[in-house]
């Protein structure tokens, strides 16, 4: 059974390597700090220290490996370094055989509310994207010139225990009107860890996937929903008119994109059937 190698060992991170602990597979965490590192130690997985944003002096090994690429990209610009540092490395420390990558749904851009498969011509409109994009790109030329594998998973937005807006709700900070919210997607962190590990195992060299539970909502249905489940007062509800002096620079800008995730590609080429195929379903599961 092949190594596995997760580079961004965090949230997500933490939970898939466990699982392919649970499997028997030997599996190495890579993390940027050494506390993270002590962190996965304390868990029972064997830990590395990397900073891709410094010159690469030394790395786990990766020649033959399977490579999780979950970190996030660097804060600001268009190009994703942190990933071609790491292909830059990959001449010194080996060559993995497979790579799933861990990119965004923010590459489709606004899509108006559309229905948005595989296919959509990607349209990243704000940096954070634009950097996702870069990866991508990346990865695939670095694939098309050696030939190893990359399966590509665009991420809704992740929930789950410990990963929901409980602060901001507590905060009573406002959200849009419901009539005027754009439609927004996610994925149960535990359906997330079932879909890196069949897009590893099945996924097909070269494909994307969207990674989401293919039921969208808008994003004021989702505050209200958790705010709902944890016993606190719904968001006061704002006009757009409004927003843009009201709400965070981070916020305004997802609020400027709709879309509706269609996930069908995920079902149907890697089998996944989801254990939480909606927001209510999933939140029972955060306790």
């Amino acid at each position: 059974m092949a190594h596995k190698v997760i580079i961004g060992c965090g949230y997500l991170g933490t939970r898939v390597a466990l699982a392919c602990r649970r499997q028997g597979a030997p599996v190495t965490g890579v993390v940027r700090s050494t506390a993270s590192a002590e962190g996965l130690r304390a868990a029972g997985i064997e830990a590395a220290v990397l900073d891709l944003d410094q010159p690469l002096i030394d790395a786990p090994a990766l020649q033959d490996s399977e490579l999780f690429y979950f970190a996030p990209p660097p804060g600001e610009g268009v190009e994703e370094t942190r990933v071609r540092q790491l292909i830059a490395g990959f001449e010194q420390f080996g060559q993995p055989r497979r790579v799933v990558y861990l990119s965004t749904t923010g590459v489709y851009g606004d899509c108006a509310g559309a229905w948005v498969d595989e296919t959509r011509p990607v349209n990243p409109r704000v940096d954070r994207a634009r950097r996702r994009w870069d990866g991508e790109q990346r990865f695939a030329a670095w694939s098309r010139a050696t030939g190893d594998e990359l399966v590509i998973l665009r991420v809704a937005g992740i929930y789950g225990p410990g990963k929901l807006p409980l602060a901001r709700l507590r905060r009573g900070e406002p959200t849009l009107r419901e009539s005027e919210a754009p439609y927004t997607n996610r994925i149960h962190i535990d359906d997330l860890v079932g879909v890196c590990l069949a897009a590893l195992a099945r996924g097909g060299d070269g494909e994307v996937y969207n990674a989401s539970d293919g039921a969208p909502g808008n994003m004021t249905d989702y505050f209200n929903q958790v705010a709902d489940w944890a016993g606190l007062p719904r968001p006061p509800q704002i006009p757009l008119a409004e927003a843009t002096n009201r709400l965070s620079v981070g916020m305004l800008s997802y609020l400027q994109e709709s879309r509706r995730l269609d996930s069908g590609k995920l079902r149907r080429e890697l089998g996944v059937e989801l254990r939480y195929p909606d927001l209510a379903s999933g939140l029972a599961a955060c306790r």
